[in-house]
């Protein structure tokens, strides 16, 4: 699927930017699409009621699965990642099983959740290593923000493509908004409040 992102009376030299970027984000959806994937074991999380429940049973119906490592509510921006990607939960889900995963009990992400109005599942991780073997877990132990692309086969579930979270990475519009104010993002940073 093509991308059009440039509005005709944009400066040409911004159109000419934003075109080279929407083909290099074609090009790396390509890319991604052919990625052979690597199996993986079938973790152990806890769901919302502190009950085990297997990676496979976190697919449901699907046969695609996107998760969200979060950092936790200690984090300002990965609660801004969660807050941006609660309002595609729905239609997300839709295409593919969508849910987040954190090191925190389900008891702590139930109140994330309720304080946070964000309707998408949520699974600990606190009792596997599920985000060390996939590499969102720091030298000092520190969890780090991302999202990786599943698929369940006959013979395995299979990790397709991780990403990691950033300030204007791909999956968070927000950052896109505000760099198209007059005064850009201006320092500004998420907060728990607004």
């Amino acid at each position: 699927m093509p991308l059009i992102i440039s509005h005709p009376s944009t400066n040409p030299k911004i159109r000419k930017i934003e075109d080279e970027i929407a083909a290099k984000k074609e090009q790396v959806a390509k890319l991604i699409a052919v990625e052979k994937g690597k199996i993986i074991s079938d973790y152990t999380f806890q769901d919302k009621s502190g009950n085990d429940i297997l990676l496979s049973d976190i697919f449901g119906e699907k046969e695609e699965l996107i998760i969200v490592f979060y950092m936790g509510i200690h984090c300002k921006y990965c609660t801004l990642w969660g807050d941006n990607y609660n309002g595609i939960a729905q239609p997300l889900s839709n295409r593919a099983s969508f849910a987040v995963v954190s090191n925190e009990s389900p008891e702590e992400q139930n109140i994330i959740k309720k304080d946070r109005v964000w309707i998408f599942d949520m699974f600990s991780r606190k009792n596997n290593s599920f985000a060390e073997d996939l590499g969102f877990v720091g030298e000092k132990g520190n969890p780090l923000p991302g999202v990786a692309s599943f698929i369940k086969k006959e013979d395995g579930i299979y990790l397709h493509h991780c990403s990691y979270f950033g300030p204007g990475d791909n999956y968070c519009n927000m950052w896109d908004f505000v760099s198209i104010l007059p005064k850009g993002i201006n320092n500004w940073q998420p907060k728990y409040t607004y």
